[in-house]
């Protein structure tokens, strides 16, 4: 009987010893129910697999859940009875993109893929940058040499000027700001530079190991301790701390408390840097420009990381207008949420990155938000649309705030003099609300109000749907008054006009002769289409 046991033990650590990344196997989630007492657990994937002193430790995903509930968990929450291994034909093409190089690392440091020539350093830092900076330099290099066998000498010096000139913006990987008031420049030279995407919290296209797993265990940000979601590159030195201390005026990090406590006796702030735009009661929001007050725009990006996933971070914020809201109270104002917007938008978009912090969300703030960048979208006479794609919590907060704005339009119409029935178009309710035409009728379109009848599309209101409505909208307290807002838009298309040793709009400078005519055809065509 007692060999018997002795086997049966051998056999389950035979089956933990084979568990390796990218494998799936029924976990125990957190406050989730006991598949031993039970039979049920929820399939996840091993992401990264590190030793500790004491114990082994695994970094899961659980399949058809966020990435937020991601989690380092220990090996009696793992049921070994039925391991899946990766299959090495398909680990390319994995459904979720989770599955990693297999690659067990022991200590404190997290899983990275391997790097020929590189010597095994954290997750986080310059070391990350220069990895990715390397892997993206030989990429351009290839399709340089290849652009190189088919191109004539005249469009290759053509072709390089126009890639510098565009390359504006460089991937950051390591830590902003580092531990004190030094504003750390980039790490990319301007030959090295990798074009700029649409944001200083652009949409990633890979989606690299080691911004899979979450690298801080904790966030204290002025009376609130808030557990992080996600990745986010700060500094490697207090990535391995059990908190991290944040200044919720200025965003500058610390790595104690009693630092933090230093730092508050000099810091001159007790709002956001930049130009009060509205109050309202409690309420404030200030207006950020990411190039003068770049140092406070890369902490902001660095804090909002922490809790979205479906950006990249990049270190240019020079193009971008930050959007701060506040509460009031006698300490100060304290950060609530934020969005960013680019200054010129050839997309017309109107939100570059939204984010609500989770202490203040489900209390309204994030329709508040969406409901200011309409509003600054109003004062500017056009219509926007969020940048796509949008989180999993971003787009129910869109979708709702989109639903709630027409159907207060819909309900509150009223018939004019001759008229049967009130009568409405598509344009007239964007002009009214600023939402993209693309946006409402999509919103209509889920709602079910289109119909077609005898010829025409007619919009129906059930009576169950004003009702739902009604009572969403007096539980909406709080919403914003244009009359509070003080705020002028500015063309930021605007140029310096040419003078004496002034190349300010002469694109004849980076374009070619074949490319200048191009140009001139492009311009013809657009004006003989307005004049049509």
């Amino acid at each position: 009987m007692k060999k018997m046991s002795e086997d049966s033990n051998s056999a389950i650590l035979d089956s933990i010893s084979n568990v390796t990344e990218g494998c799936r196997l029924p976990v125990l989630m957190n406050n989730g129910e006991d598949w031993r007492k039970s039979g049920y657990s929820t399939l996840a994937e091993i992401i990264s697999i590190k030793d500790t002193e004491s114990k082994k430790l695994f970094y899961v995903h659980y399949i058809d859940y966020n990435k937020r509930l991601d989690e380092w968990v220990e090996e009696d929450r793992l049921d070994t009875r039925k391991i899946q291994y990766p299959r090495r034909d398909l680990a390319s093409a994995a459904t979720t993109g989770l599955n990693t190089p297999k690659k067990t690392l022991t200590g404190t440091t997290n899983s990275r893929p391997s790097s020929p020539g590189l010597a095994p350093d954290p997750i986080t830092g310059p070391s990350v940058l220069a990895a990715l900076q390397q892997k993206q330099q030989k990429n351009r290099k290839r399709k340089l040499d290849h652009s190189e066998s088919k191109s004539p000498p005249a469009q290759e010096d053509e072709g390089r000027r126009a890639s510098i000139g565009s390359s504006i913006g460089g991937s950051i990987g390591g830590s902003i700001g580092g531990l004190g008031d030094i504003e750390i420049p980039p790490l990319v030279t301007p030959q090295q530079t990798a074009p700029r995407q649409t944001g200083s919290l652009a949409t990633h296209s890979d989606d690299h190991a080691i911004t899979r797993i979450k690298n801080m265990k904790m966030i204290e940000l002025g009376k609130y301790r808030i557990k992080p979601w996600y990745f986010s590159p700060y500094p490697q030195e207090i990535t391995n701390l059990d908190c991290i201390y944040i200044c919720e005026y200025c965003l500058k990090y610390r790595k104690s408390r009693k630092c933090l406590e230093r730092h508050l006796q000099k810091c001159p702030f007790k709002h956001p840097p930049g130009n009060e735009i509205y109050r309202k009661g409690s309420i404030s929001f200030f207006e950020l420009d990411g190039r003068k007050n770049k140092l406070y725009a890369q902490n902001l990006c660095l804090l909002a990381k922490l809790f979205l996933d479906h950006k990249t971070l990049y270190y240019d914020t020079d193009p971008f207008l930050f959007y701060v809201m506040t509460e009031y109270d006698a300490r100060g104002y304290h950060i609530v949420g934020y969005f960013s917007k680019e200054k010129e938008s050839s997309e017309d978009y109107n939100v570059a990155c939204i984010l609500t912090l989770p202490p203040y969300q489900r209390k309204g703030y994030g329709k508040l938000l969406i409901e200011f960048s309409y509003e600054l979208s109003k004062f500017e006479g056009k219509t926007g649309s969020p940048e796509k794609p949008l989180s999993d919590l971003g787009l129910l907060s869109y979708r709702s705030y989109w639903k709630q704005t027409i159907l207060e339009i819909l309900i509150a119409l009223k018939p004019q003099e001759g008229q049967e029935k009130p009568q409405l178009t598509i344009n007239e309710i964007c002009e009214q609300t600023s939402i993209k035409k693309e946006d409402v009728i999509s919103t209509l379109t889920n709602l079910e109000l289109i119909n077609y009848y005898r010829g025409q599309y007619i919009l129906t209101l059930n009576k169950d749907l004003v009702d739902s409505h009604k009572k969403i909208m007096e539980k909406r307290k709080i919403r914003i008054d244009s009359k509070y807002l003080h705020w002028t838009p500015k063309d930021w298309a605007k140029r310096v006009p040419p003078g004496p040793g002034n190349n300010a709009g002469k694109l004849s400078v980076q374009l070619g002769p074949s490319r200048r005519l191009r140009s001139r055809i492009q311009i013809s065509r657009n004006l003989s289409l307005k004049a049509e």
